[in-house]
């Protein structure tokens, strides 16, 4: 089999249709198999999948695990030589995978790469392609430096900004919500780790990766449109807030600490504290 699409719902029923529905135009030619877990959802978007998409594999969790161990639920049933991790509030462009696929397979050395991510409104969703989340580019991010200085790289280490949209690299990340692996990468580095509940299991991932000696790719020749903040976090604003600080201490924690000093990791760690109770206080206000 040519390409496993492995997929992880939670009350996904308004987005879920459609990126269903784009796989098939995108697809082309490839022989490919849809493997969907389900984090217990409240809505009926398993009874959608089971009424009206039978040539799926759908797992039924009992809770709300997350998104790694349900991710990792499906990727170990994966059959094809390639896996695509999809999230369920994207649409794929007509023949995206088709065209990705191949020029993949015409790139050994590539075990990762990610299509150029559109918002619904057409712009180019930034998070797609990512350099390493060191302190100095976190920083520059959330205090709008890479915003305000988009050419100059000392600021721009988290979304690559002065690297050009259109085309193709070479990059240290990409995100997973529409990551397009070489099989071989996950018998060479293991599955995501399962440390991380929901976020940054995609960073770490892409760090294992390229220290196997991996390359990771974006090519912005082939799209998908990512229907931002319709998926199942939304539903769970608290504790996806909660999951994406502690994800990014623990990414933090495992990768970089060590190349700091114990003050500059305290302070480190009290930004991070601060930020998380920030954006608490903003989901209380705007909820």
């Amino acid at each position: 089999m040519d390409l496993s699409i492995c997929i992880v719902t939670l009350n996904a029923k308004r987005v879920i249709e459609n990126c269903l529905n784009s796989i098939s135009n995108a697809v082309g030619n490839l022989s490919y198999e849809i493997i969907i877990v389900d984090n217990h959802s409240q809505d009926s978007t398993v009874a959608l999948i089971n009424d009206h998409y039978l040539n799926t594999t759908l797992i039924q969790n009992t809770a709300n695990f997350g998104y790694t161990k349900p991710m990792n639920q499906a990727l170990r049933l994966a059959k094809g030589n390639w896996v695509l991790q999809l999230n369920p509030d994207i649409v794929l462009s007509e023949n995206s995978l088709l065209g990705l696929m191949a020029y993949a397979i015409n790139h050994p050395k590539l075990g990762l790469c990610e299509p150029k991510i559109l918002h619904e409104n057409g712009d180019f969703q930034k998070s797609t392609r990512r350099g390493l989340a060191r302190p100095q580019a976190v920083l520059s991010y959330f205090l709008g430096l890479s915003a305000l200085f988009p050419k100059d790289k000392r600021f721009t280490g988290y979304q690559l900004n002065h690297l050009d949209e259109n085309e193709i690299q070479i990059v240290k990340g990409i995100s997973g919500t529409c990551m397009l692996a070489r099989k071989a990468v996950f018998d060479d580095i293991g599955y995501l780790d399962e440390t991380f509940f929901a976020y940054q299991e995609d960073s770490d991932f892409c760090i294992r990766a390229e220290k196997a000696g991996w390359e990771i790719h974006y090519n912005p020749h082939f799209t998908a449109t990512h229907f931002t903040g319709q998926g199942g976090s939304k539903s769970v604003a608290y504790l996806a807030n909660f999951e994406w600080h502690r994800s990014y201490y623990l990414y933090y924690k495992k990768h970089f600490s060590s190349d700091y000093s114990f003050l500059f990791n305290g302070f480190y760690y009290s930004l991070m504290i601060f930020k998380c109770i920030f954006a608490t206080v903003k989901i209380a206000i705007t909820h």
